[in-house]
């Protein structure tokens, strides 16, 4: 082999080494920062702000979708031809706001 070959070669060797080096770095990163966000707490426990036991909703009406966040719990409901929305406290289950649902 010629020596331009064997440099040729040895520069795309160097430059293959390089880029997986730098492959490996970044796999390493990542799965470090996957291990510590796994490790971490992240506040309380998952369903820990909602214990309530019960909601009260309108005898006959029909549940649409119930949605929990913010410590909140929204439930969407029928009654009849009447559409309206319900937020309640997760912890104490006392009804914070009610939104009637009305079309334009």
């Amino acid at each position: 082999m010629s020596p331009d070959a064997k440099a040729l070669i040895g520069r795309a060797r160097r430059s293959f080494l390089i880029s997986i080096g730098l492959l490996l770095v970044g796999f390493i990163a990542i799965g470090g920062v996957l291990v510590y966000r796994a490790s971490q707490s992240g506040g309380s426990p998952s369903g820990a702000d909602y214990i309530i036991a019960s909601l009260k909703i309108p005898a006959g009406a029909e549940v649409i979708s119930a949605v929990a966040a913010d410590g909140q719990l929204t439930i969407t409901y029928r009654a009849g031809s009447m559409t309206s929305v319900r937020i309640f406290d997760g912890r104490s289950g006392e009804m914070i706001r009610e939104i009637p649902v009305v079309s334009e």
